[in-house]
């Protein structure tokens, strides 16, 4: 197996978890050129264990139920692949929210805030 480039680890990307239309738009109209922002609705269109490491971090709707259950996602990420990328979960209540914590997501914002955070976390991932 062939690894990974110098080239593909310095990609600035990252991936969305939603099928919320109107909030893709939105988070795409936050990301700038020098990012891409892979929006899927399974972890397998990320790619293999390794391909999904190369991105930066993972936004994660927790509202969603009918593409993805968002606790299967964390399962897989942290218990199946052993991959410690940052998820960022949006949306959800209370008890999703804590069934998250437990699976080690990182953080939790509302729907409206993960657009006004988004600009923060590519600044802070841009190495």
């Amino acid at each position: 197996m062939a690894g990974p480039t110098t080239a593909a680890r310095l990609k600035r990307r990252f991936l969305l978890m939603t099928t919320d239309e109107a909030l893709r738009e939105a988070l795409r109209a936050c990301v700038p050129a020098d990012w891409e922002m892979a929006a899927i609705t399974s972890l397998d269109e990320a790619g293999e264990w390794n391909e999904i490491l190369l991105y930066r971090f993972l936004l994660l709707d927790l509202d969603e139920t009918r593409a993805f259950d968002p606790i299967d996602v964390i399962r897989t990420l942290r218990m199946e692949y052993l991959l410690q990328i940052a998820v960022l979960c949006f949306g959800g209540d209370a008890d999703i929210q804590d069934e998250m914590r437990m699976s080690r997501a990182d953080r939790f914002y509302t729907r409206d805030q993960i657009v006004t955070v988004l600009p923060q976390f590519l600044a802070q991932y841009g190495w």
